[in-house]
This record gives C-alpha cells, structure tokens and sequence, in this order.
C-alpha cells in the first residue's frame, strides 16, 4: 500500500483494502502482454494450466468419435490423412540387413519378404505388413494412436505375429496396478517414472458388445505408436484436433451452398385459374371440358393450349451462388498449415502452382513427413529385431554367435519405394552433378530411388555381361552419354526461343 492508502486504513481498513483489491484487479487487466490481459477482447478467452493427462482425458473420447465421422463423411479430412499415407508409407518400406555377411543379408532379407505376407504376420490373416503400417499411419491420425501387439503363435513361418488393438480397448476402468506401487491411468499400468510396464486391454466377442474381463500385457509386448507432445503425456491425442473445427465449418458451408444451389437451379410453374374448377349455372358448362395438369413437364418446343381463364405464373429463384471456391481454398490452406503441409498437397490441386513453387512446396512438406517416418521407423525397427531374434530362435535362421554379437546381426537399413519427380530429366541431372562433385555418392542416390547400391551394381554388370555374349556394346547405352550431348530443355538456342526436349 502506498502512502494514502496507510492514511486510509488507519481510519477505515475495509475501505483500504477494496482499494488495494480494485488495484490487484486492474493491474491483471492491463497485463504486460496483451495475449495475458483480460480486457475486452479477451474477456472470454479464460484458460487454465493443467498437466497434459489432465487437459486430454475429458476431451479425448469425443474428440475421437469427432474425427472418426469426418473420416466417414467429410472429403477433406480424407485428402489430409491420404496425404500422410501416401508420403511417410507409400510404396512400403523394404529393409537392407547390414550384418557384414552377404549372404546372410540375403537370407535375412528373404525370410522377411516372407514374413511379410498377411498369412505370416498378422494374426488375423487379413493384411500384409506394409497394409498394417498403412492403417496405422491412418489411425495415428484420426485416433491419435494404435497398439501393435506381439503376438507368438504356432503357425507362420517364425512364431511371431502381430496384432493391431485400437485404442478404445484399453480398459480406462481399471485402478488396480497389476504391481504393488505403481498406478494406472487410461487403462495403462505406469512405474514411479511414468514409465509404461503394463496395459489393460478389453476383451470384445465377435459380435463387438458383450465385454468379458481386461487381459494384462506386458510393456514388452506392446508398441504404442502415437505422439508424445508434453512430458506430462500419458495416452494419445488425435493429430487432426487444431484443425478439426475448421473443416467441420467447411463441410457445412458446403452442404449450405449446395442446397442453395439446387433450389436456385429449380425452375417451377403455377397456374392461376381465373374461374373455380366446379360450379352451378353458365360455369359448370365450362367445367366440362377443362383438362388436367397433373403429370404434365416442360418439354422443348412444346406447345400447349391452355383451359379458358387459365394463366402461367413462373417462379425462377434467382441470385448468384456464394463464391465456394475462394473460401475453401482459403480453409484448406489453413488446414493445410495446421498440419504442416501444403494446400497443393492435401487438395491435389496444380494449377496456380509453378515447377519451382512446387518443387519447394515438396521440400517443405517432406521435412514434415520426415517427423512422421523418424516415428514410424522406430516401430518398424523393434519388429525387424523381434522377428530376426524370433527366426533365430527356430531355427529359420542358423547364426551360431548371435547371443553374442546380437547387435552386429540386428544392424540393419530401411529403404522406401521412389517417389516419381516433376521433371525426371532435371532431378537426373542435378543427380549426376552431385555424384560429380562429390556432393554425394552412388550409395545414397541409389537409397533415395529406393535401391540397394550393390543390388543396382550387381543388375549393371549383369546387362553389360549379356551384351557382350551377345555381341552388343551395352556401355554407351549405360554410360556413354554426357550432359553435352543431350539438349537441355530450358537452354536458349540463340533465336530467344527455348530448345524443346
């Protein structure tokens, strides 16, 4: 309190200390940073800070159920999560096994294409490896996660299979820890360092309704593919919840417009009569011969003789529709931002976009993917290990000093199928610069198209071999041309017109 205030309370303290709260609350209004004032444009944004756990588990359900319809009913919500499919997935991922051994690399590897087919790998029978990690990025999505659980079976070719659990069937109702001093939340069984050492999963019948008891499973059983993005976090949240809102908003300006559309479309025609249809005296006479207009359409060029005192009245809804198109761009570039992409990417839409723009639009929205695929290969890399360590135990795989060199025969390499560029002849071009001068070498251009470096050398020496048995010189059709030689389509020809390809 202040000089005048001591005054004051010396003869009232009650009317002092309304005062010094008057004060309190105006110096909280008036806030340093105008995003922390209460004023009047931000009277109603009232916030609190709670863990993460806490701010997700009352929202987390319908939040889901939400995304869960758009992505039964709504386009763009499909266009963004096809997006991620299509970019972090894609073709698949093969893996390169980097034991030192050639040959054990390729039984390795074989063994795991087999391993791959939906009969192998999935315990249900029903998908093939890269279909389930498919579903998942999908589910990551719009559910915030999914659980990969490993299953060991008798049949398959090594007895290890996988089972994909959504994240409903983690029992929420449990409180009882399975271990004495640890606790559960979300149907997730945590140590003193949250650490996860336990999950609850439902149990459905085939018809999906009756419930039997909760199964435990152990941690080590259990990959929970989801994103982490507070320390406080215990369970999932889905990746589409900031911009959830926006394309709800979309879907039903959408809808609005359509149905004004359709009403403005419709063309409709009354008839006035003049005279009533039924009556006494000279009218009834008049009534005999009138004919009916039920059923009756516009045809063109038609030509109709109308009853005696009828008359046409046309109603044509006029107005111009609402300009649709501006304002689901602007929304989905929103979306688009909110997810870290481009609006070319989500919309598949070219056509304001240039190869330059383009082309910098996919160096962005790879570096985005690229946090996606550092999340996925980490799945992907816990079953490789399981399943090479499940091969060796059957005997599938013979590798005598496994146990003891485990990492060596674990290492491995995860390639994915090429993506298709703009302008293939520039990307091989900048290609051969870069391989000229260092700037990268063969091994990392032959994994960026998705090959093995020594795979693509041993398919090069194959071709040049058979050509020479039969006596045609394959070297120049590989390796005889130069950049000289082929024109380059955006170079000027010396008449101000550009040389085409």
């Amino acid at each position: 309190m202040g000089f005048l205030d001591n005054i004051i309370a010396a003869i009232s303290p009650q009317a002092a200390y309304k005062r010094e709260a008057f004060r309190q609350a105006y110096e909280s209004m008036r806030a340093d940073y105008d995003a922390g004032s209460y004023d009047r444009l931000n009277r109603n944004w009232r916030v609190t800070n709670e863990s993460a756990d806490a701010t997700d588990r009352n929202s987390r359900d319908t939040i889901r159920a939400r995304a869960r319809d758009l992505e039964r009913n709504g386009d763009i919500m499909n266009s963004v999560v096809s997006a991620f499919k299509r970019n972090v997935v894609g073709g698949g991922y093969h893996v390169q096994a980097k034991t030192g051994d050639k040959d054990l690399n390729e039984e390795i590897e074989k063994a795991w294409q087999r391993w791959c087919k939906k009969q192998n790998c999935d315990v249900t029978g029903t998908q093939s490896f890269n279909q389930i990690i498919r579903m998942a990025v999908k589910r990551k999505k719009i559910d915030g996660g999914i659980l990969f659980i490993k299953r060991y079976t008798n049949d398959g070719i090594v007895p290890f299979k996988l089972q994909m659990i959504e994240v409903d069937e983690l029992d929420e109702s449990t409180t009882n820890p399975k271990h004495k001093g640890n606790k559960v939340v979300g149907g997730i069984e945590f140590n003193d360092y949250n650490k996860p050492v336990g999950y609850f999963i439902r149990q459905y019948s085939l018809d999906g309704y009756s419930l039997n008891e909760a199964v435990y499973v152990e941690a080590k059983d259990v990959i929970f593919y989801y994103t982490k993005n507070r320390p406080s976090q215990l369970r999932e949240m889905s990746d589409m919840a900031p911009t959830m809102p926006r394309i709800r908003d979309v879907d039903e300006f959408i809808t609005a417009v359509s149905v004004k559309e359709r009403i403005e479309a419709c063309l409709s025609i009354f008839i006035k009569r003049e005279y009533p249809t039924t009556g006494l005296g000279r009218q009834a006479a008049a009534n005999e011969n009138r004919v009916s207009y039920d059923g009756k359409l516009l045809s063109p060029g038609m030509i109709k003789e109308l009853n005696v005192g009828d008359e046409i009245q046309v109603v044509n809804p006029s107005g111009q529709g609402a300009d649709a198109t501006n304002f689901t761009k602007l929304q989905q570039r929103l979306v688009g931002a909110g997810q870290g992409i481009s609006y070319e990417a989500m919309s598949r839409d070219m056509s304001e976009s240039t190869y330059s723009s383009t082309r910098q639009s996919m160096i962005e929205d790879d570096m985005t993917y690229a946090e996606e695929r550092e999340l996925l290969v980490e799945v992907l890399d816990e079953i490789y290990e399981t399943f090479v360590i499940s091969a060796v135990l059957c005997g599938l795989i013979s590798i005598k000093d496994f146990w003891t060199n485990k990492e060596t025969y674990l290492a491995h390499e995860w390639t994915q199928e090429p993506k298709s560029w703009i302008d293939p002849y520039k990307e091989s071009n900048a290609n051969m610069v870069a391989l000229k001068t260092g700037q990268k070498t063969f091994k990392q251009i032959a994994a960026e198209n998705g090959k093995d470096w020594r795979d693509q050398i041993d398919d090069m020496a194959e071709v040049l071999e058979y050509g020479e048995e039969k006596g045609v010189d394959m070297g120049g059709v590989l390796f005889g041309f130069t950049e000289n030689e082929e024109p380059d389509p955006d170079e000027d020809d010396g008449d101000g017109e550009k040389t085409d390809k």
